[in-house]
């Protein structure tokens, strides 16, 4: 059956209103990315951007993988043309990508099995990174004779670290989740049987706290990471944002703001 990205309200525990699932399904094939998949990525991510009752993404692959990469037995069909190969990058890839990175809502990944190429790269969009410890991660295209393009490879880079991101393109080297977390792109690591469990248990949590204030804290990072802030250079971007529009400040008045107060004041949880 063709792949598809779906998005439902999340399932299975108390506590998950405002939680989006969104699945990376495509059978046989570890969920690999086709075309389709990352148009439908992206309307997703697209969606739930203007959904004020998301709180929370949880993403994730169906049937014991992440995602395996792209879906190489289309590749055929544009890959040796250099305008349908930017097409396929710049928009459908690059398209899907950049919708989870504009995204406000914090996203939760759960990582299970397979997380190859695509799978990093749509990893490397979110927030928290949750894995198993069977997990395996890598992007050895060069076995197939093309590099990372060059948005993805930033992405990538910035996200695994550069010795990282040098080790999966140049040696076409594979990680276990235990040397992700090491390296820093995981925040935790735990036993595949709880993995769903601990997943869905932090985009609760993360759904439970102030959306307004996740929102605001989103638009900051990616502002400190925006291209045309270099790294090195925080200081300017932290001036670009405080003198900026919207004002980082205009939440002062707002009902988030005072709630939030008013329940520590009182010793009571804060209802958002």
């Amino acid at each position: 059956m063709p792949g598809e990205v779906v998005a439902a309200r999340a399932a299975g525990a108390a506590g998950d209103a405002g939680v989006v699932q969104v699945t990376l399904r495509h059978t046989g094939r570890l969920n690999a990315m086709s075309r389709a998949m990352w148009r439908q990525l992206r309307s997703v991510f697209e969606s739930i951007q203007r959904n004020p009752d998301a709180r929370c993404v949880l993403i994730e692959g169906a049937d014991g993988a992440f995602c395996a990469g792209g879906d190489i037995s289309e590749y055929p069909a544009f890959r040796f043309d250099a305008a349908a190969l930017r097409d396929f990058h710049e928009n459908d890839v690059w398209g899907g990508l950049q919708a989870m990175l504009q995204c406000d809502v914090p996203i939760v990944a759960r990582i299970d099995g397979a997380c190859m190429g695509a799978g990093v790269e749509i990893a490397s969009c979110c927030d928290i990174r949750i894995a198993g410890t069977s997990a395996r991660f890598g992007a050895p295209i060069a076995r197939l004779g093309f590099p990372m393009a060059p948005r993805e490879a930033q992405l990538v880079a910035g996200a695994v670290g550069d010795v990282t991101a040098r080790q999966m393109l140049l040696e076409a080297a594979t990680f276990s989740a235990s040397d992700m977390l090491a390296r820093g792109f995981l925040s935790r690591v735990t036993e595949p049987a709880l993995l769903a469990a601990d997943a869905l248990g932090t985009a609760c949590r993360v759904a439970a706290l102030a959306p307004q204030a996740a929102r605001m804290n989103k638009q900051t990072f990616r502002a400190l990471k925006s291209p045309v802030t270099p790294y090195g250079k925080a200081q300017a971007a932290i001036e670009n944002i405080v003198n900026g529009t919207p004002d980082p400040y205009a939440y002062a008045d707002s009902a988030e703001h005072h709630e939030g107060i008013a329940a520590f004041l009182a010793k009571r949880p804060p209802v958002f």
